[in-house]
């Protein structure tokens, strides 16, 4: 999946969240200082051509909505950024956010507690669904 600039990233959190918009509306929810309506069409335009946003037409306008769901890009942003960064290794993710964030042990804890949660959670769903 293409990585998007700060502005595409930008116009997408906006559509995730309207989930249909025109780019006014866009437009509306973008703070201050806003950028021209032109500007804001040509990145929804470019949005589009990287497979990012689809639309449907109303005469002139166009209504346009996220192709790519928010967890999908998220996960894939996050997937690039360790591995581009860290090797891959969440280990080496983890041991440079507890040392340049000064974490301390009982956060590492809570840390720990919330990945094991998530894991139980996964396979729990894993394991309903085979056994449908």
């Amino acid at each position: 999946m293409k990585e998007l600039t700060r502005a595409e990233e930008e116009i997408m959190q906006v559509l995730w969240k309207l989930e249909r918009g025109f780019v006014r509306d866009i437009l509306e929810q973008l703070p201050e200082p806003k950028p021209a309506y032109n500007t804001v069409s040509t990145i929804v335009r470019i949005l589009e051509t990287k497979g990012f946003v689809g639309h449907e037409a109303f005469g002139k306008s166009h209504q346009y909505y996220p192709l790519v769901p928010k967890d999908k890009y998220k996960s894939d942003f996050l997937k690039s950024f360790m591995s581009g960064y860290f090797g891959g290794s969440f280990e080496k993710l983890v041991s440079f956010f507890a040392k340049d964030n000064n974490l301390d042990v009982k956060e590492l804890d809570q840390l720990m507690q919330h990945v094991r949660k998530d894991i139980s959670s996964e396979e729990k769903e894993e394991n309903n669904g085979t056994n449908s």
